[in-house]
């Protein structure tokens, strides 16, 4: 008989790829992982592919010292660009991360057929959490009709009572993705529940206090100060702020201080802070602010390069569409939201 934990990744590894995936006979599915990965959740994901009549590939890479291009230096690059231009499927499962590396801009750009997630390090309990439990289809309601009225806005502005206020102005020509669960298209997919916005360039201004930011090491409260869309000032307390701007600056690179995207997070399962980012990113009525590099998928036509990219997290977040209000306090609160979001939660 199966432990809770055993019951809980065979579950997600079946809901991942036979709901979400879609995974279908004789495809080929890559899973990449370095020492940090977990390999129950690898192995059970090998599985739930063999179940299915596919394909798995799992190429294991050394563990680099940062994420994205700046550990190219430590990847089989022109190997695995190789492979992974020609699978069907890739599960990102390594602790260090390929995500906005070359290879994966590579990947991503020449391989049409590619549908991508990345999991990284996360837990079972928090993959349990973030992929399984609710429907997909009502999610995607929810999600689309916020992206449309995102869309529909000149200006987003969102608050907290952690002292959270920052506004920036839309640009039609970026990316306004969703996630909800559906992978079996072609896509570059992260776990399911949030809207993703580009916001316009040079256009970001206000101040971001962080419930959580990634590689910030510290208990201490960080803000940033954003002036025209990049991070004037690093707040907090002194020795937390001065370590922070220390890892800013070792990269050498301007673009790690421009904002990169703004996630409205509207997962169903996920409540609280845990310290996981693919969870934290996606906190219910919570919003994330990614930095760095940027996609030319998502800011057509040349993106925003640079050296790597992290996030950083406000939970119960206020926010206003121009003079429309759609979050309060960490609650969907627009009447045309409300029913969606009941029919979300009921179900």
């Amino acid at each position: 008989m199966l432990n809770k934990n055993q019951k809980m990744v065979a579950e997600f590894s079946e809901i991942l790829m036979g709901e979400m995936f879609k995974v279908q006979p004789g495809e080929s599915v890559a899973i990449t992982i370095d020492i940090g990965s977990d390999n129950t959740i690898v192995d059970a994901l090998a599985a739930a592919t063999l179940k299915l009549g596919a394909k798995p590939l799992i190429m294991w890479i050394p563990k680099a010292e940062k994420d994205s291009q700046a550990g190219m230096k430590d990847w089989p690059s022109e190997a695995l660009t190789a492979a992974l231009c020609n699978v069907d499927v890739w599960i990102e499962a390594n602790s260090v991360v390929l995500l906005y590396s070359d290879i994966w801009e590579t990947a991503m750009r020449d391989n049409k057929k590619i549908r991508y997630l990345i999991i990284a390090d996360s837990t079972i309990k928090s993959l349990h959490r973030v992929f399984t439990g609710f429907d997909i289809q009502l999610l995607k309601q929810l999600l689309n009709k916020v992206r449309k009225m995102v869309m529909d806005c000149k200006t987003v502005r969102i608050t907290s009572e952690n002292g959270t206020d920052v506004s920036y102005d839309i640009d039609l020509n970026y990316a306004f993705d969703i996630d909800d669960g559906d992978l079996s298209q072609p896509k570059f997919g992260t776990a399911p529940g949030f809207v993703n916005i580009v916001p316009k360039l040079a256009s970001m201004n206000g101040i971001i206090v962080f419930d959580y930011l990634q590689n910030a090491n510290t208990n201490s409260v960080l803000g940033f100060e954003m002036a025209n869309g990049a991070i004037s000032d690093v707040k907090g307390g002194k020795e937390a702020s001065e370590n922070f701007k220390k890892y800013l600056a070792s990269f050498e690179d301007e673009n790690m201080y421009k904002i990169s995207h703004n996630m409205l997070g509207l997962n169903p399962k996920v409540n609280e802070l845990t310290g996981e980012l693919v969870e934290d990113e996606r906190i219910w009525g919570g919003a994330d602010f990614g930095f760095g590099h940027t996609s030319a998928m998502d800011m057509p036509p040349f993106g925003q390069e640079a050296k790597s990219h992290f996030d950083g997290v406000v939970s119960n977040v206020s926010i206003y569409l121009d003079d429309i209000q759609i979050f309060d306090s960490g609650e969907v609160c627009h009447p045309d939201l409300k029913p969606l979001t009941q029919n979300l939660l009921k179900n």
